[in-house]
């Protein structure tokens, strides 16, 4: 595949962006990126050590630089779940590539995520998993070009997925229906 176009993988921490987008690269033969790790290595921190540090508007400032800092092409990028809070970084992103939500219901999110502190998640203290999944399932939703149910699917069926709405994709001038779905 020949694009000058990203890819870019959006949605709730847990739901596998990281590990499909790996997946996804390879098929593709594609670079790729993970913005958490970028922020981590650019800041030498560990990301729940800059929200503890910084605070999540804090966070959430410095992981918008960092998004609108992105000057890669033709790259598979993972995201943080937090970057839908920045309007910013979400139409850098959408200028440069097409974005893919990958949705996961919550039920697999619990069983996933053990430990929020540990994992470096953008939150507001005390806030649960749920109210997080509530609070930011729009925001994927209005920022997607695409939406792929991920529940039940396995790795291959939904990199495989991914792989043909990027390909019949290729060429695109203006998004088609925002947060058209695959199942």
């Amino acid at each position: 595949m020949e694009t000058k176009s990203n890819v870019v993988l959006i949605g709730m921490p847990g739901a596998g962006k990281s590990t499909l987008g790996v997946l996804l690269a390879k098929a593709l033969s594609m670079p790729f990126v993970d913005t958490d790790i970028h922020i981590q290595t650019a800041e030498a921190m560990l990301l729940q050590e800059i929200i503890r540090e910084r605070g999540m508007d804090g966070f959430k400032r410095l992981e918008e630089r960092h998004v609108l800092s992105l000057e890669c092409r033709g790259h598979v990028i993972a995201t943080g779940g937090s970057v839908v809070y920045s309007q910013r970084a979400m139409e850098y992103l959408k200028r440069h590539g097409t974005l893919i939500f990958l949705d996961l219901s919550l039920d697999p999110l619990l069983r996933r995520i053990r430990d929020m502190d540990a994992r470096g998640i953008v939150r507001a203290p005390g806030q649960s998993l749920v109210v997080l999944f509530e609070e930011r399932r729009p925001l994927y939703e209005r920022y997607a070009h695409f939406r792929i149910c991920c529940d039940g699917k396995g790795h291959e069926q939904i990199v495989g997925e991914m792989r043909d709405l990027v390909q019949g994709d290729t060429g695109r001038k203006e998004p088609s229906r925002p947060g058209q779905e695959t199942t």
